[in-house]
C-alpha cells in the first residue's frame, strides 16, 4: 500500500510582472506584501486601476493643501452663515464642516466615482487620442503618473501625521527657518 500523491493544478495563468509599467529603477519590481504572489493579469490589473486612482487622488489632496494653507479660498458659503474663510486648511476642516457638509462632498464624490467608473476606458482612450502622443511617450507619460502618484500618497500620508503630531504638517518649513 502507497498513497497517491496528488498534484493540484491551477487554472489561472501565473503572471511574472517585472516588466510592467511602474516596474523601474531604483526599485524595479516591489512587492514587500506579496500581493502579486500568485496573481493573474486580472488581479494585477485591478490592483493597478486602484493605484493610479489613488495616486491621482493623493496628487489633488496635496495640491489643496497647499492652496489652502497658502491662505486662498473659494469666495461664498460652504453653509448658512459659514463662509469657505473659515474653513480651517487639512484635516482641521474636518471639525469646522458641518456633518450635513460632509455628507454631500462624500455623496458627490460617490456620484463622481460611479460615473467614471462606467465610462474610465471611453474617457481615458479620449484623452490618450487627443494627446497625439506615440506609443513610447504614452507608456513613458504612464510611468511618470505613477510615480507622482507613489509620492503624492505618501506625501500626503506625512502631512497628516505631522498635522495630527504637531500640528505643524510643514514640519520642513520651521526646520529651515521658513514661514
Amino acid at each position: 500500500f502507497a498513497p497517491v500523491t496528488k498534484n493540484i493544478v491551477s487554472n489561472q495563468l501565473k503572471m511574472s510582472f517585472e516588466y510592467e509599467i511602474g516596474a523601474q529603477p531604483p526599485l524595479g519590481f516591489w512587492d514587500p506584501l506579496g500581493l502579486l504572489k500568485d496573481a493573474d493579469e486580472a488581479r494585477f490589473e485591478r490592483l493597478r486601476t486602484v493605484e493610479t486612482k489613488h495616486g491621482r487622488i493623493s496628487m489633488l489632496a496635496i495640491l489643496g493643501h497647499i492652496v489652502t494653507t497658502a491662505g486662498y479660498r473659494l469666495p461664498g458659503y460652504i453653509a448658512y452663515d459659514l463662509p469657505f474663510t473659515s474653513i480651517k486648511s487639512g484635516l482641521g476642516a474636518l471639525e469646522t464642516i458641518p456633518p450635513a457638509g460632509i455628507a454631500q462632498i462624500v455623496a458627490f464624490i460617490g456620484l463622481i466615482e460611479t460615473g467614471y467608473a462606467f465610462r474610465k476606458d471611453e474617457i481615458e482612450q479620449a484623452q490618450l487620442e487627443a494627446s497625439k502622443w506615440n506609443e513610447e511617450t504614452i507608456i513613458k507619460k504612464k510611468a511618470i503618473e505613477l510615480n507622482n502618484g507613489r509620492a503624492a500618497m505618501m506625501g500626503i500620508l506625512a502631512l497628516m501625521v505631522h498635522e495630527k503630531l504637531d500640528n505643524n504638517p510643514y514640519i520642513i518649513n520651521s526646520l529651515l527657518g521658513s514661514p
